[in-house]
């Protein structure tokens, strides 16, 4: 079991929760996922909710090879009416913000935001790690090599799994050291690794709890895949309720979704074959 002091609400993880993808841009690989308008995302919000979505997470700029970066400033003109809609419809929601901005953090924390979810684990800002412990939030720190620009050109690894692992030992030692209470390790998938990487690291995903953290598994319709079955993310439903069944099998604590009710559906069920 795990618990989490989001900003004074408290998040008790005794069985794996889903974490719903919000995002505000135009240009996310997966296009059911953008939602631009501010009523398009208050009813997402609403029907993540209602399938049973522990946390919303919030993005406004897609990570996506290939994709544009933007500036802090863009990025804040597209979540933070998103970010006051939901909760002044939903104002017990737990939001997360989907950034590697310091600043965006920041701003996002004063409109409610209550987790920070950066693919960098801070690498990327160097303020971040002392922003979220200033702030006092729960941070979500992924794995991820070189920078926004080449993240996404795949390294060289002897083995995908220790590299990662040793990663963290060190980066979760920064975060602490930082401040920082509650981390969630998420190790990446699609993020600097081939599709090998990517199921090397979930056939062991189990390895990474001995670091004594809550893990986060963020498969929902990567190219892992629909490269791998030759079809498209928008065919990829079945794929992920797949290897989010692994992901849970292997010990992850949450999972970060595009398909609430589905992944919840594989939660259930696996806590039943558990007894």
């Amino acid at each position: 079991m795990f618990t989490l002091n989001c900003r004074g609400k408290l998040l008790v993880i005794d069985q794996p929760i889903v974490m719903g993808i919000i995002n505000a841009t135009p240009d996310s690989f997966y296009r059911d996922s953008r939602k631009m308008a501010v009523e398009e995302a208050v009813a997402q919000a609403a029907k993540m909710l209602s399938e049973g979505a522990a946390i919303l997470d919030i993005g406004g700029q897609s990570t996506r090879p290939g994709a544009a970066a933007c500036s802090a400033e863009q990025e804040l003109e597209r979540v933070l009416p998103m970010i006051e809609g939901i909760l002044d419809r939903f104002p017990d929601t737990l939001l997360s913000i989907d950034t590697y901005h310091s600043k965006v953090a920041a701003a996002t924390a004063e409109r409610g935001v209550s987790i920070v979810n950066d693919i960098s684990g801070g690498d990327f800002d160097p303020g971040m790690l002392e922003t979220v412990a200033s702030l006092r939030m729960p941070f979500v720190c992924m794995h991820v090599k070189g920078n926004a620009t080449t993240m996404h050109k795949v390294p060289d690894y002897t083995d995908v799994v220790t590299e990662v692992l040793d990663h963290f030992i060190h980066k979760t030692e920064a975060c602490r050291q930082a401040g920082i209470n509650d981390i969630i390790i998420d190790p990446g998938f699609g993020f600097s690794k081939q599709a090998a990487h990517n199921f090397s690291l979930l056939r062991r995903l189990e390895v990474f709890s001995i670091l004594g953290k809550p893990i986060l598994a963020g498969l929902s319709r990567k190219s892992t895949i629909y490269k791998t079955l030759g079809i498209t993310p928008e065919a990829s439903l079945n794929g992920t309720t797949v290897l989010n069944t692994a992901a849970l099998l292997k010990g992850a604590s949450i999972l970060r979704v595009h398909d609430v009710k589905e992944a919840l559906e594989a939660v259930k069920l696996i806590a039943h074959l558990k007894g």
